[in-house]
């Protein structure tokens, strides 16, 4: 590791694991708002129907829980900001003040979305932002640990994957609010189903097309990463456990479309879907030296020194 990317204190790690936890549970409740189409549970906004407190009505409760873990995650990303300004490293400062932008232009989306009563337009930025968010917390959490490159150059083919794959995400989020999620009842083809209209069915081969160029695209940036990486680099392992959430995506698409898209098997395939994301956006910026790097003494003395101080 060089000393731009070394790891920050115990308690920064902590906050930051904490943080893409939290982001992660608030994509899948965001995902869960909207197939229990509980979007409109609260019709004001930031008080849900003029109250703070919690709801007796299920939609209702629903989205406020969910305001409820967006209001803790702004917290972790603001207070990971400030103590990135401290001792942070130049790739954690980077990210947490980016994450800060993204958080910003979330919450003005949020409302936007209520006050808009949900329109298509608004509900698919307030997603991508979400993802951008997502992204941006795992950046943080890899930084913490030392894991970022002081000075990434991504090949076009990770960018290609990365940009793909965002795609996917978009995409099934239309598939969604579509009405597409069941237009399909076969898989890996699509036999359209009775009673759905071709402009609905386009939507789940657009989809179905996005995703499987972008399980081509992962799989050969992991494959790449396992060949040409050493044995004990952060690129290397996150190349691995990128291969397996694959093959675990490819079947929960299987499960779902079979199953008639229940809504659990739903929120599971986004899931994965923003597992494998925040994985590959790690994989491609992840430094290229090995996760235990061999230093020479001189660089161990500054390398302890730094660590000493990097501790909050």
């Amino acid at each position: 590791m060089t000393p731009g990317s070394l790891p920050a204190g115990r308690s920064v790690r902590g906050l930051a694991l904490a943080l893409l936890l939290a982001t992660g549970c608030l994509v899948l409740l965001g995902s869960t708002v909207r197939l229990t189409e509980s979007g409109m549970g609260c019709s004001s906004w930031p008080l849900c129907n003029g109250a703070l407190g919690p709801s007796d009505h299920f939609h209702a409760l629903l989205e406020q829980s969910h305001r409820y873990l967006a209001a803790l995650v702004t917290i972790g990303v603001a207070t990971l900001f400030v103590l990135s300004r401290r001792r942070g490293s130049a790739a954690l400062r980077r990210w947490t003040t980016a994450g800060v932008g993204i958080v910003v232009v979330q919450v003005a989306l949020g409302a936007v979305t209520v006050l808009t009563h949900n329109a298509p337009a608004t509900v698919a930025a307030h997603l991508v932002v979400g993802l951008l968010l997502l992204a941006d917390t795992a950046l943080v959490a890899a930084a913490a640990f030392g894991l970022l490159a002081s000075s990434p150059r991504p090949g076009a083919l990770a960018m290609a994957a990365v940009l793909v794959t965002g795609l996917v995400l978009v995409s099934g989020s239309i598939v969604v609010d579509g009405g597409a999620a069941r237009a399909c009842p076969s898989w890996p083809w699509c036999g359209p189903r009775a009673g759905f209209p071709w402009r609905i069915v386009d939507l789940q081969l657009v989809h179905r097309g996005l995703a499987a160029a972008a399980v081509a695209l992962v799989i050969s940036v992991a494959w790449q990463l396992r060949r040409s990486e050493p044995v004990a680099s952060a690129k290397r392992q996150l190349a691995g456990l990128l291969l397996l959430l694959v093959l675990a995506q490819v079947a929960a698409g299987a499960l779902d479309t079979l199953l008639r898209a229940p809504v659990a098997l739903q929120d599971i395939h986004l899931g994965i879907a923003g597992a494998i994301w925040c994985l590959l956006v790690v994989a491609v910026l992840a430094s290229e030296q090995p996760a235990r790097s061999r230093l020479s003494p001189s660089q161990k003395g500054g390398a302890r020194s730094q660590l000493s101080e990097a501790q909050v």
